[in-house]
């Protein structure tokens, strides 16, 4: 078994997912075809594994696959990614990609219990603050000024003050105020974003003085809002919504929220199917239909949050396929020539038999 590329020489690396083929930490295979490879992270070269290691290794890379559910796939190759930064390539039919809740609970979990903390301590502290007004004969006069500055902050501190600037269409930058909210869009994409804006910026780069000073109207409070659509609005949502979800979850609305996107179709339906039942939540509102993602339905929120993860983490692992799908066209030509001058032509025939012969797996 090597250790090292035979095509540059570099150090392959370790992976502890397969345990009958340790080496590498990019491995490839190809079940069908009883092949396995060890693809170099230096020289992007597929190195060919000897064919006595490669039929254990390629079974546990297919249980390893099944039983992850960070994969994207195209019609030749699929892709999984472990915490660790080991990869798999699967090469031939791909499963198709898959949620699960346990990728969200722990999150949300924390968060919840990060906001009940704030919260409580957030109560304790106005709690005295009155106590102290009434004792000093101040309380009427003080409780709608606390009042006013609590609304003031819990606005503010779930947007510009702990936030960055987000790029505006106009090609300059703005601080959000508020929530997003869901709004019809054009063309192909039923749905759009529009948020406020506190300050336009003329570049991301932002300092506390931004944050704190007012705006062109005179206030430090919104002055503008601004439409966004496609990589645009999903970037903005994806930068917003742990502030929208920032009180957290229970285990049981993370599986609601699970349960949601397998039942309106995957990531990629959330948001359209969002759009369409805005006027049902609407009617539900205090204030109207206002599209406001902070009044709509928690499990659609979360929903809506890890439909915007997912989609993103997904077109950043398919950013790799094209180049990886090219490099397997040309590394099955290779692989073929050296099984079938390596491989005695009995061999060769008993595989092509249990190929023919075995049922197709999903």
């Amino acid at each position: 078994m090597y250790t090292h590329c035979v095509h540059c020489g570099a150090d392959l690396g370790r992976n502890e997912v397969l345990e009958a083929f340790p080496v590498g930490r990019r491995v490839a295979f190809d079940e069908a075809q009883g092949r396995l490879w060890v693809v170099c992270t230096r020289c992007e070269r597929w190195n060919l594994a000897p064919f006595d290691s490669r039929w254990e290794a390629i079974e546990q890379g297919e249980r390893a696959y099944r039983g992850t559910t960070v994969r994207v796939a195209t019609d030749n190759i699929g892709l999984a990614r472990w915490r660790d930064g080991t990869t798999l390539v699967r090469v031939g039919r791909p499963l198709r990609p898959e949620f699960a809740a346990w990728r969200y609970g722990d999150q949300f979990g924390r968060r919840r219990k990060r906001a009940w903390v704030m919260g409580s301590a957030a109560a304790a502290g106005a709690g005295a603050l009155a106590t102290g007004a009434v004792l000093t004969g101040a309380g009427f006069l003080v409780l709608p000024v606390m009042l006013h500055l609590a609304t003031a902050l819990t606005v503010a501190s779930s947007t510009h003050l702990r936030l960055r600037p987000l790029a505006h269409p106009d090609g300059d930058w703005f601080l959000p105020y508020g929530n997003p909210r869901l709004v019809p869009g054009h063309g192909d994409e039923p749905w759009a974003i529009e948020i406020g804006w506190v300050k336009r910026l003329a570049s991301p780069r932002i300092t506390w003085r931004d944050r704190l000073s007012p705006g062109p109207g005179g206030s430090n409070a919104e002055n503008g809002r601004v439409t966004l659509h496609g990589e645009l609005a999903r970037d903005t949502l994806a930068k917003l919504l742990p502030g929208v979800n920032g009180g957290g979850a229970t285990r049981a609305r993370v599986d609601e929220a699970v349960t949601l996107l397998d039942e309106v179709g995957g990531p990629e339906r959330v948001l359209p199917w969002a759009m369409e039942q805005r006027r049902a939540w609407g009617a539900k509102q205090t204030f109207g239909d206002t599209g406001d993602l902070g009044y709509i339905p928690r499990p659609a929120r979360l929903a809506i949050e890890m439909a915007v993860h997912e989609e993103r983490e997904r077109l950043a692992l398919a950013g790799e396929l094209a180049e990886l799908e090219r490099a397997w066209l040309q590394a099955e030509q290779v692989a073929c020539i050296a099984d079938q001058l390596l491989v005695p032509e009995a061999i060769t025939q008993r595989l092509e038999a249990l190929r023919t012969s075995r049922p197709a797996r999903d």
